[in-house]
Order: C-alpha cells, then sequence, then structure tokens
C-alpha cells in the first residue's frame, strides 16, 4: 500500500514562515508526494543504486533484469551476496554497481545495517547507517528518508534541482552552495520535506513565472 506526506499541517506554516515559498505554493498548488513504500528497505535500496546516473526507462529495464536473476520467494540479500560478478553485469549493471549490490547486501546479512529496523531510527542515524555502505552517500540516504520512509523534515542541500528551484524562487543571481541552502530552508522546519519538493516544482512551470522584487514577509 503506498501513502504520502501530509501537506495539511504543513503548507499554513510554510506560507507564514516564508513569503517567498507562500508564492510558489500558490502558483503550483496543494499536492500530495506519494511514498514508494513497495517491497521491503532492502528492495527500496537496490533499486537506489540501479537508478543512480540513469535515465528513468533504462533504470527500469536493467532494475527488472537484475531483479530476474533471483528467486522472488526467498529473501534478497543472499542471493546477491552470494551472485558471481560477472551475473549481475549481465543483467547490464556496471562495475561499481555490481559491487555496490553486493556491499550493500554484505552489510545487510553481517548486520551492520539494521535493515529491517532502519524505521525505527532517528533521520542522522539513518544517514549513517546508510552512507556506511558503498554507493549510499548522504543524498541518496535523503531520498531513502523522503520517499521511502515519508519523513517530514530533511532538506537536501546537495541536490541540484533544490538548489536551482531556489535560485529562480529567490531570484538568485547565482547557484546557492547548500549552505545557502541550509539557511533559506532553516526557516521551513519542521516541514523541509514538503519545502524542498515545492522547489523541485519551480523548474516545472513556465520559465517567467518568478519576476520582480521577491515577496517580503508583510510587517
Amino acid at each position: 500500500m503506498r501513502g504520502s506526506l501530509n501537506f495539511r499541517k504543513a503548507l499554513p506554516h510554510l506560507t507564514r514562515v516564508d513569503p517567498v515559498l507562500a508564492e510558489v505554493i500558490d502558483k503550483v498548488g496543494p499536492r500530495t508526494i506519494e511514498l514508494r513504500s513497495g517491497g521491503t528497505h532492502f528492495d527500496a535500496l537496490v533499486r537506489s543504486i540501479v537508478y543512480q546516473q540513469l535515465s528513468g526507462k533504462a533504470a527500469a529495464t536493467i532494475h527488472g533484469r537484475v531483479i530476474a536473476l533471483f528467486d522472488a520467494e526467498a529473501p534478497l540479500p543472499p542471493q546477491i551476496a552470494a551472485a558471481e560478478h560477472e551475473v549481475l553485469r549481465g543483467a547490464g549493471l556496471s562495475n561499481q554497481k555490481a559491487r555496490y549490490l553486493r556491499n550493500l547486501a554484505e552489510h545487510t546479512l553481517n548486520g551492520s545495517l539494521p535493515i529491517e529496523s532502519l524505521h525505527d531510527l532517528e533521520d542522522q542515524e539513518i544517514i549513517d547507517a546508510l552512507t556506511q555502505v558503498k554507493g549510499i552517500g548522504r543524498w541518496s540516504a535523503q531520498m531513502f528518508l523522503m520517499f521511502r520512509l515519508g519523513r517530514p523534515d530533511v532538506l537536501p542541500d546537495l541536490d541540484l534541482g533544490v538548489q536551482k528551484g531556489m535560485q529562480i524562487a529567490y531570484r538568485m543571481r547565482k547557484l546557492p552552495k547548500p549552505q545557502k541552502v541550509l539557511d533559506i530552508g532553516a526557516k521551513w522546519a519542521p516541514y523541509r520535506t514538503i519545502g524542498s519538493w515545492y522547489m523541485w516544482r519551480v523548474l516545472e512551470l513556465p520559465a517567467g513565472t518568478f519576476k520582480g522584487p521577491r515577496p517580503r514577509k508583510p510587517a
């Protein structure tokens, strides 16, 4: 069953604390963020690794080939750990991604990655646990928090889409650096996931939507 992040409480807060974000919300409209809640946490992480730096269609094809290698009725981590490197490569994975999947399986099997109870941990604990796996960086861990677990207060400061959305909405001459993203988004807490999602939506609006001086908070 798919879930979604609740915008009901978030939008009044976000529009109150940030007039620029209020303008974005007004132009984009209220939405929901659908979560990728199918399968296991391990399945979601396998998908994340396969999809890195690939277009959606190509990634989906390779991901389907990888999953087809294994018995769907048996646990996936031991099957991946036991798979020959060339078998994984034969499904279309790069050398690097094949190693990443094996590393993920090994961390899961030896218990250093508490895969079944990740959802019980705090956000930073999850990031720390995931980033010990080769091929899962802070950005990937943040995407897992946002779109797998539905955590409401995640701000992916390294994300180029969020940076570009801020540049447009806040009328900046240059792309904001990660610290600037954090500074701007600080006021969105505890709903920084939803604020970030709206920055991505800015990129889908017609060019020139955000013209003139940026809105100011009423005195």
